[in-house]
C-alpha cells in the first residue's frame, strides 16, 4: 500500500505582523505555504508499525491516510473503567497502556491528570485496523519505554492486526519493536523481525522502612508495614520504581527463616516483569545468608511465574485457601484477609538455581 507522495498547500492573509516577522527573518512570504509529504510503502499485513519523525515532518499526514485519526468520546457520568466490554477487558487494556492504578481506574475520565488520560485513550484505541497519534508525547521517558513494551506486548498476545504509531521520539522504537518503521525526517522505511526488549538494570538498595510511604499507597492488601521488616528499594536509572521486604518466620523446625512482607512496583512500571526479579532478587540475598524464603501471595502473575520458574518450589500450602485469614480482625489489613477468607494463594520456598534445600 502506497502512501504519501502529495503536496499541501495552505494560504493566509498577509497582515502587519506577518509583514514584519517575515522581514526580519528575511523570509520571503506572500501568503502560500506549500508542503511535500513524503511517499512510503507499506506492508499490507503486520502487528505493528510506526512512523517517527520531528514536528512538522508529516507524520499525521500519512497516518491519515492509513485510517481515521480519533479520539476516544468518555462519559464523565462513568468510571473510566466502565467505558470497556467488561471487567477483564478494561483490566487488560488499561494495564497494557501503563494505567494500573486501581483508584484511577475508577475515576472518571475528567480526573484524570494529563498523563494518565493519554494512557486511558490509547487503552481505548487497542484494537485492529487502527492508527493512534502523538504515542508517548505527554509522558516521560522511562514511562514511555515501560508503556511501549505493555502495548506491543497486548497487541501481539492479542493478536491484533494493522496497529499503526505515530511520534517524534526514537527511544521508544526498541521497546514497541514494531515491524516497520519509516522515518519521515531521513525518509527511510525499515523492516523489522522481532528483536530482544532492551535490557533493564535494575539495582536494589538496602533502606529503612520509612521508604515505604513512597509506594504503600499502591500496595494490594494494606498500606502498614511492619517497623521490623528488613526493606529495599529498587531503583532504575537513578530513580525508585520498587519495593521489596521481609520479615522474620518464626518456626520451630526451620532455622533463619524470613517470608515477603511487601513487594510492590509503582504502577507507571508494572508489566515488565520487574516485580517477579525484584522478589527474585531479595530471595538470593536471604539464601546467600544461608537462610530460608517464603512467600504467599494472591497476585495470580507473580503466583504463575513461580509456578514455572526453576528457583521456586511450591509449598504444600500452595493453592490452598487461606483459611489463616479468619485469625485477627483489628487492623485494616486483617478485615482486608477476612474478606478473603476462601481466596487461594500461591505459596513458595526460593530455593534459587544454585541452592539445594533438605526438608
Amino acid at each position: 500500500m502506497r502512501i504519501g507522495g502529495k503536496t499541501l498547500t495552505c494560504s493566509t492573509k498577509i497582515d502587519d505582523i506577518a509583514k514584519s516577522l517575515s522581514s526580519a527573518f528575511d523570509y520571503e512570504f506572500h501568503g502560500e505555504a506549500s508542503f511535500d509529504v513524503p511517499a512510503v510503502e507499506i506492508p499490507d499485513s503486520y502487528a505493528i508499525g510506526l512512523i517517527v519523525g520531528p514536528s512538522g515532518s508529516g507524520k499525521s499526514s500519512l497516518l491519515s491516510e492509513i485510517g481515521n485519526i480519533e479520539m476516544p468520546q468518555w462519559d464523565d457520568s462513568k468510571s473510566v473503567c466502565s467505558h470497556f466490554a467488561d471487567d477483564v477487558d478494561a483490566k487488560e487494556k488499561l494495564g497494557a497502556a501503563g494505567l494500573n492504578s486501581i483508584p484511577a481506574m475508577l475515576l472518571p475520565y475528567s480526573r484524570l491528570s494529563n498523563g494518565q488520560k493519554f494512557r486511558a485513550n490509547i487503552a481505548r484505541l487497542l484494537n485492529s485496523n487502527v492508527v493512534i497519534d502523538e504515542f508517548t508525547s505527554v509522558v516521560d521517558r522511562q514511562v514511555a519505554k515501560s508503556c511501549s513494551w505493555a502495548v506491543q506486548r497486548y497487541i501481539r498476545g492479542m493478536g491484533l492486526r494493522n496497529v499503526v504509531f505515530a511520534s517524534c521520539h526514537y527511544d521508544i522504537i526498541e521497546w514497541l519493536n514494531p515491524d516497520w518503521v519509516f522515518d519521515t525526517e531521513t525518509k527511510v522505511m525499515s523492516n523489522r523481525g522481532l528483536v530482544r526488549r532492551p535490557e533493564i538494570r535494575i539495582e536494589l538498595f538496602k533502606v529503612d522502612c520509612k521508604a515505604w510511604g513512597l509506594f504503600s499507597s499502591h500496595h494490594y492488601l494494606s498500606a502498614d508495614i511492619n517497623k521490623s521488616a528488613r526493606c529495599w528499594v529498587a531503583v532504575w536509572d537513578g530513580r525508585p520504581i520498587g519495593f521489596a521486604s521481609v520479615i522474620a518466620f518464626p518456626n520451630g523446625n526451620i532455622k533463619n527463616a524470613w517470608r515477603e512482607h511487601r513487594t510492590v512496583v509503582l504502577p507507571d512500571y508494572q508489566g515488565l516483569g520487574i516485580g517477579v526479579r525484584i522478589s527474585d532478587a531479595v530471595g538470593e540475598i536471604i539464601t546467600n545468608e544461608g537462610g530460608r524464603y517464603f512467600s504467599k501471595t494472591a497476585n495470580f502473575r507473580m503466583g504463575e511465574y513461580r509456578n514455572n520458574s526453576p528457583v521456586w518450589r511450591a509449598t504444600s500450602k500452595n493453592g490452598m485457601a487461606r483459611k489463616d485469614y479468619a485469625a485477627n480482625r483489628k487492623t485494616k489489613e486483617s478485615n482486608y484477609k477476612h474478606k478473603h477468607i476462601a481466596r487461594c494463594c500461591y505459596s513458595h520456598e526460593y530455593i534459587g538455581a544454585q541452592h539445594e534445600i533438605s526438608t
